[in-house]
């Protein structure tokens, strides 16, 4: 589940990984076949937001949730940080997983596969990514972006990124869609009061290019905690 707004030519390839148990076969088919549409999704290149908070930290370890074709992964691990890399799309996996070794990083990469809407990951982390974690499937976020808190170490943080509009170039298709706000977002993690600390809650924006090489501005909404 990435979204970087970067396309490339179309084509198809059939997932490799093994569907493990607790994989919802509609959500698994959906993903594979938009990524299958394609050879390359996104870009390849590290969310923007995640670059800005995650490049100051000390390297430790890392939940990349929604993980994509891992440039994430990528760009973390050449940080030094451990990092485990899930998403729900086999075709993902794969490419995340050549990626990643043409980094020559594969020894800091544990990938996972899992539906999130069913099973999480175990274990907790100095920092649990969620960037872009939205679906137009029937998906429990609220309930999803909890269980990404309680994965949070002491002392670690979480990091959300979204969508906070629809991109200039589908507004017309989509004239009535609503984003819940940073604001929403972080009330809506119920996090326990007085273990945690916001550091950031804000809307930030970026430039981006459509599907046809329409140029425009994204506005992102970004909750940062950081556990006590």
């Amino acid at each position: 589940m990435r979204h970087d707004g970067e396309t490339a030519p179309r084509t198809h390839r059939q997932p490799t990984q093994d569907r493990p148990a607790g994989v919802d076969d509609e959500t698994a088919r959906f993903w594979d076949d938009l990524y299958g549409q394609r050879e390359r999704r996104w870009s390849g290149r590290a969310n923007p937001h995640l670059v800005d908070v995650a490049g100051p930290l000390p390297a430790g370890t890392v939940l990349d949730l929604g993980c994509g074709e891992g440039g994430d992964a990528v760009w973390l691990a050449r940080q030094g940080w451990r990092v485990t890399a899930v998403d729900v799309s086999a075709t993902a996996l794969d490419r995340a997983g050549a990626a990643v070794a043409a980094a020559g990083v594969a020894a800091r990469v544990e990938f996972q596969r899992h539906d999130l809407t069913r099973t999480f990951p175990t274990g907790t982390y100095d920092l649990v990514s969620a960037q872009f974690l939205q679906s137009p499937l029937e998906f429990p976020r609220l309930e999803v972006l909890r269980a990404a808190a309680r994965a949070v170490a002491p002392g670690g943080r979480l990091l959300v990124v979204e969508h906070g509009e629809v991109p200039p170039w589908a507004r017309a298709a989509h004239p009535d869609v609503q984003f819940p706000t940073p604001q929403e977002t972080l009330a809506g993690l119920d996090l326990e009061p007085g273990r945690w600390e916001t550091e950031r809650l804000d809307a930030p924006r970026r430039t981006a290019t459509g599907p046809d090489g329409q140029p425009g501005h994204l506005v992102d909404h970004l909750v940062l905690v950081r556990r006590r």
